[in-house]
């Protein structure tokens, strides 16, 4: 009997690499798990004051104390959710357009900028912004994913690199790495202008702050596999919008002690602001 190899034609070929369990949905990125220092000790906050010229410990006192956190694999969006796959969302669920009481809990400015409930032009590959830490969390479960936490934020934020102070490495910051305060463009850039980490991550600092999946802490609580919840949800729509959660990454107006890895920030879980946004992550 004559053995045959069957060759598949490129297209299936193609096609069976992406049924690969192995395989990263479209857009996102695996990240391996593995075990890394979470946060920073608290025996290196003076230095990074200094470092950074910081008038006050508390600015990162709450990266405080560093733990080794073992992650297991996930998959996180390349890039932050842009304006056009928003728009395709609120489309498919019209319940999140902008209206007149904002559409969600929120300070009232949820999707402030589509002026008449439409898209602006050419943004369409801007990061989205006015929006909620709730229209994201819809977002992405309407995707099949999650928010991120915050420890699986940090981790891949390093890129695969242990000890990284910034997803691109050690080296300081500056304007052709990420847009930040110093790079003097006081507004979002299309994703993936900028190089990506390790793990071929865009915008991991800079550009627009991404909310995470945990309410904000201070002290954080010892890490699990689910975000931190400090308390339940209020229940009065006022008080909601104002519950923190976490945002990590910085953004177009931020300092460089900001586009570190390992900075942490609080944001109001309703706080629609421009240079607020998010990506999504999905269990591996």
């Amino acid at each position: 009997m004559i053995s045959r190899t069957i060759l598949l034609p490129a297209a299936c070929l193609a096609a069976a690499l992406l049924r690969s369990p192995s395989a990263a949905p479209p857009g996102m990125v695996k990240i391996p798990g593995g075990t890394f220092d979470y946060g920073t000790d608290s025996a290196d906050i003076p230095a990074l004051m200094t470092r950074y010229e910081l008038p006050a410990r508390e600015i990162v006192a709450s990266e405080a104390p560093q733990r080794k956190v073992t992650v297991k694999t996930f998959y996180m969006d390349r890039t932050e959710v842009t304006v056009s796959a928003f728009d395709q969302f609120v489309a498919r669920d019209t319940s999140w357009r902008p209206r007149a009481d904002s559409g969600t809990i929120s300070n009232g400015d949820y999707l402030k900028s589509w002026l008449g409930g439409r898209v602006p032009l050419m943004t369409d590959s801007l990061p989205v912004t006015y929006v909620t830490w709730f229209a994201a969390r819809a977002f992405c479960k309407k995707q099949g994913k999650r928010l991120p936490t915050e420890v699986e934020w940090e981790y891949a934020a390093h890129g695969g690199i242990a000890g990284d102070v910034f997803p691109w490495g050690d080296s300081a910051a500056d304007p052709s790495r990420a847009n930040y305060g110093a790079s003097g463009i006081d507004h979002p850039v299309v994703v993936a202008h900028y190089a990506p980490n390790g793990y071929g991550l865009y915008d991991m600092a800079g550009n627009v702050w991404e909310f995470m999946a945990d309410q904000w802490t201070d002290p954080r609580p010892v890490p699990t596999d689910a975000p931190a919840m400090d308390s339940p949800w209020p229940q009065d729509r006022a008080q909601a919008a104002h519950q923190r959660v976490v945002i990590r990454g910085g953004s177009f107006g931020g300092a460089p002690v900001n586009l570190r890895v390992r900075y942490r920030d609080s944001h109001p879980a309703g706080g629609a602001q421009p240079f607020v946004g998010f990506r999504c992550a999905k269990n591996g």
